[in-house]
């Protein structure tokens, strides 16, 4: 019997060393099968299949599950049924699996062979058969058995036959020599070489081959009557715990860690170098067993039963709970000592050492006796007791001797809280209310409030490099150096008094576990995180550093790991740190308040006393380049129209609301999985991390667009590739190019056509300027031409003959001079009239009555007696508002009219009228005197003379039209008529009474 417990040792140690060469992670052998962290699908609608017979995984990281209801498709949050083509979707899915080129192959019951890449499924034909199984070979291509055409291989596209037809196979496998095995239903194992089949049944009383496994040199062999193991000399049996029988095994599977998985019909074994462990497996197995066995790229073992799918993965913490063993179910302090043997006091009471899975009690302290506090060094250990006082532990010879101080000996109180050993080797215990002791050379020293201690409650003691010695209080924090006592409370930059932990980092910087959250001495002064999430602000009872810089720290409700840069920097960020929970192992995250809750090893690994057991972990197998999550955009609906990817997206124009479906493909722990995503075209920047598994955009315009979504995978690491899918929405009539072209070809017609419009108004009005301008100069030269030129020339020729007659005849000479004298000063009236017609406007005045009257005043007083004339002006109607230039030009007429009619025609009554009336603007200028030549009218005036021709041009400018009367010796009138659009600066508005009781007014007499 020895002898053969030997040989089942060393052939678990054989699979153990096999399995070494690979680097790859996958379940910890170490663990009890209770410390993995499971999650079972077993109902609807969680789980929509049946029977599991098949699992597989392909590249873009979708589990796929064979089920007795047909293919499903799982990616960690939802199982979704897919329909195989030409098929019926409820078929039975027998088994399933991946080739090396990452195509899925499919084996329904009672259909030919499918195999699916890159979303599409076709059958696999070969000839007409029955296919009773499927397998891989050595390099990754598919063997398939076919009861009527035999044995054949699928690599790359190509088929090999390898053998003919043969009783019905149920297993296949290939072994490192090239032998292709066949495990029958009833006729034994078999194995090809050279197209031959060779029978090999040595040693295997059962002739049904349920599974087979190579490992290197051997090949392990699952029947209805246990599990064997050998090659093609023989095989032998492998001792199963003795209750299981001869237990039915389904399934075998080894993982990355060496651990070989056996399915049975009465549950799962594992099988390692520490020995052989079995779960029943209940919940999935049901009545009937567990039939299939997978490890997903992450690590974790799918297991499929009758009544559902299970997940076993690895988790970053082993918790030892009251799952295994009562003891854990509360726990208090815990210790660490230099040997690796762990220390721990559960709740109810008792001391206990954890060594190598194995739990052994300290006899020496009573199982109904709380422990507070464990410290030491070497190989003591003390231990501070709820009613015991301190207690020395030391290992001798193997068993542990004790030896106890209470306030009998000089112990300040027996309730020992905190216990600390000194580099010096003194003994410090910190008592519930009675202070601090001293214990070296085999003598107490005790040390209270009186003497410094903040309060005389020590929650917890710790010594810094410097050799000062640190005591927790409710009260604050006290130092102890050179016999010197120090207080440090909120004045001091303590976030609360309440002081719960203490913790010297690697660096020598001393931190303080607070009610309120951490804090860190420097420069004399405790500094506190000025922006931190909530979590760092609960109550913290421990704290430890691993070899990385990382703090790892257990507050009131969490667990958590943070790098202590970020916390020395004082602004610690939601995405520094990690939170743990149940999906990482821990059964609690409530920590422990006692003077040391969370401690550290020297292997590197963290230890936890929490509320649910004890948990440890190891940071040095956080693998910060872990596993990517592979993300995946799933569907796009655009107004409840889902949209086909498979070919190009284009979205109907206008669409009001786009969703995007998508997942990222984590297995291990899908609800850590976070996403970013950015629409190229619409955002500008990436969004922040979110959990939903859709995004949703409203109103997107007519344009191109690319939608990219990355994702972290379970440990926050966003190392993975990207998705990305472009579309298009199409844009309405209104935003087609062509239309907009269209429309701005015509916008620019008008707008063209509104410039040359107003170029043209701007040139007429510009040209009605300048005719203006050089009517002016005209008249100008008029006015000078017959006044002032011809007045100066006759002077000149009076001075002429003035200075002919000086000499001779000096009489006439100085009648000549008096006559060019008075010629002189007419001259002067006459330029100064010309000055006036030049600076003469209305701009100052719209009274064009007031201003005739003005200058027909002046021109009165400038008369002779003997060409003195009266003057009357009359308006009729209401005046309106004039255009300036349009007032001035009439005027000017008017003006011209009066100086003519002043000046020459020697009359006794001059009468100005002016009507305004809605259609038209008159002026009328009459008087009495001796009328026009009719010669000059036809020629325009006399020669040389230019008011009449200068009059008609400025009517014709106004779009007026201007009419004389005249007669010999019975006056002239000038008449001025100009129509209203052209006249008033508004054009006017009136009323049928207006019209008949318009109203005459005499403006002047003169």
């Amino acid at each position: 019997m020895i002898c053969r417990l030997r040989q089942i040792r060393s052939t678990l140690i054989g699979i153990v060393l096999a399995g070494l060469v690979t680097d790859a992670r996958a379940l910890d052998p170490n663990r009890l099968p209770s410390q993995y962290v499971r999650e079972q699908w077993t109902t609807e609608p969680r789980f929509p299949g049946g029977v599991v017979n098949g699992i597989a995984q392909t590249t873009d990281g979708y589990l796929w599950i064979g089920t007795d209801r047909g293919l499903i498709r799982f990616d960690g949050f939802n199982f979704r049924p897919v329909s195989l083509t030409s098929i019926a979707s409820n078929v039975s899915i027998l088994q399933l699996l991946t080739d090396a080129g990452g195509k899925l192959w499919i084996r329904p019951q009672g259909a030919d062979l499918v195999s699916q890449k890159e979303g599409k499924f076709e059958s696999v034909r070969y000839g007409h058969g029955a296919i009773t199984a499927l397998s891989k070979d050595k390099h990754g291509g598919v063997l398939v058995s076919d009861i009527e055409q035999g044995t054949f291989r699928f690599t790359a596209d190509e088929v090999q036959k390898l053998g003919p037809s043969s009783p019905p196979v149920i297993s296949m496998t290939e072994t490192a020599d090239g032998k292709v095995w066949l495990g029958t239903l009833g006729d034994g194992l078999f194995f090809l070489t050279g197209g031959r089949a060779t029978n090999v049944n040595a040693g295997l009383p059962d002739r049904k081959i349920n599974s087979l496994l190579p490992i290197d040199d051997e090949l392990w062999v699952g029947t209805d009557t246990g599990l064997y193991h050998g090659n093609g000399n023989g095989f032998r049996r492998l001792e199963l715990p003795s209750f299981l029988g001869n237990v039915q095994v389904l399934s075998i599977l080894r993982d990355h860690d060496s651990n070989m998985w056996v399915a049975t019909t009465r549950g799962l074994l594992r099988i390692n170098g520490k020995g052989i462990s079995f779960s029943e497996e209940d919940e999935l197995r049901g009545d009937g067993g567990i039939n299939a066995l997978f490890e997903d790229r992450e690590g974790n073992l799918w297991i499929g039963g009758t009544r559902g799918l299970g997940r076993v993965r690895d988790s970053a913490f082993v918790t030892y709970s009251s799952v295994s063993d009562r003891r854990f179910e509360r726990n208090g302090p815990v210790y660490v000592d230099p040997e690796g043997r762990t220390w721990f006091a559960p709740a109810q009471g008792g001391l206990y050492i954890l060594q190598n899975g194995r739990v052994q009690p300290v006899t020496s302290i009573p199982a109904n006796e709380v422990v507070y506090s464990i410290n030491g060094s070497a190989d003591v250990v003390w231990a501070g007791r709820q009613r015991g006082g301190l207690t020395r532990l030391q290992f001798r010879n193997g068993a542990i001797a004790s030896q106890s101080y209470t306030e009998a000996n000089g112990l300040a109180q027996n309730s020992a809280y905190a216990v600390y050993e000194s580099r010096d080797g003194s003994a410090w215990a910190g008592t519930l209310n009675g202070g601090v002791s001293r214990f070296k050379d085999g003598h107490f020293t005790n040390y209270t409030t009186t003497n410094g201690l903040a309060s005389n409650t020590v929650s917890s003691i710790l010594e810094t490099h410097d050799g000062a010695m640190w005591f927790a209080t409710p009260g604050g924090l006290s130092s102890f150096s050179s016999g010197q006592w120090r207080t440090y409370t909120t004045t001091e930059g303590l976030p609360s008094q309440e002081v719960n932990c203490l913790f010297e980092d690697s660096s020598g910087t001393l931190w303080s576990g607070t009610s309120a959250g951490l804090a860190f001495l420097s420069s004399g002064r405790f500094q506190i995180l000025h922006e931190s999430p909530d979590v760092l602000r609960e109550p913290a009872v421990g704290m430890a550093e691993d070899k990385s810089g990382r703090f790892w720290i257990a507050t009131s409700n969490h667990v958590l790991r943070v790098p202590r840069d970020k916390l020395l920097s004082g602004a610690v960020k939601t995405i520094d740190v990690r939170e743990y929970g149940e999906a990482d192992g821990l059964k609690s995250t409530e920590g422990v308040k006692r003077s040391r809750s969370v401690v550290s090893d020297s292997a590197g690994r963290i230890w936890f006393s929490l509320a649910g057991g004890l948990s440890v972990v190891d940071p040095s197998q956080i693998d910060d380049k872990s596993v990517p999550a592979l993300p995946h955009i799933e569907a796009i609906t655009a107004d409840n129209n889902t949209a086909n990817l498979a070919a190009s997206v284009r979205i109907p124009p206008s669409p009001r609301r786009i969703t995007f479906e998508y997942t990222g493909l984590s297995l291990a722990m899908p609800a850590r999985v976070r996403f970013r995503y950015l629409l190229e075209g619409f955002d500008r920047s990436w969004s922040q991390p979110v959990a939903a598994r859709e995004a949703v955009y409203t109103n997107l315009g007519a344009g191109s667009y690319r939608f990219r979504l990355a994702a972290s995978n379970s440990e926050g690491l966003w190392n993975g590739p990207e998705a990305a899918i472009g579309f298009e929405v199409e844009p309405t009539l209104s935003q087609t190019w062509w239309f907009r072209s269209v429309l701005a070809l015509c916008v620019g017609l008008v707008a063209l056509a509104v410039y040359l419009l107003r170029m043209r108004q701007l040139t007429r009005l510009l040209n009605a300027r300048f005719e203006e301008r050089l009517a002016e100069r005209v008249r100008l030269a008029r006015e000078l031409h017959d006044t002032l030129l011809q007045s100066f020339q006759g002077l000149l020729l009076r001075f002429q003959t003035a200075y002919a007659l000086f000499d001779t005849r000096p009489t006439d000479a100085k009648d000549v001079l008096g006559n060019s004298i008075d010629q002189t000063a007419q001259a002067i009236t006459e330029g100064r009239e010309a000055v006036q017609g030049l600076r003469a406007s209305t701009v100052e005045s719209n009274d064009l009555a007031q201003a005739i009257t003005a200058l027909g005043e002046q021109l009165a007083a400038g008369a002779s007696s003997a060409t003195s004339a009266g003057m009357y002006v009359e308006v009729e109607g209401a005046p309106w508002n004039l255009h300036p230039i349009v007032r001035d030009e009439i005027y000017r007429v008017a003006s011209e009219a009066l100086r003519n009619a002043f000046r020459h025609a020697q009359a006794k009554q001059i009468e100005v009228e002016f009507r305004y009336d809605e259609r038209e603007l008159r002026l009328r200028v009459r008087d009495d005197g001796k009328g026009i030549d009719a010669t000059f009218l036809k020629v325009e005036g006399r020669a040389g003379h230019f008011g009449l021709h200068g009059m008609r041009e400025r009517a014709k400018l106004m779009g007026g039209k201007l009419t004389v009367w005249t007669a010999a010796e019975s006056g002239t009138e000038i008449e001025l008529v100009i129509p209203a659009a052209h006249a008033y600066a508004a054009s006017p508005r009136r009323s049928w009474f207006a019209e008949k009781f318009s109203w005459k007014s005499v403006r002047s007499k003169s």
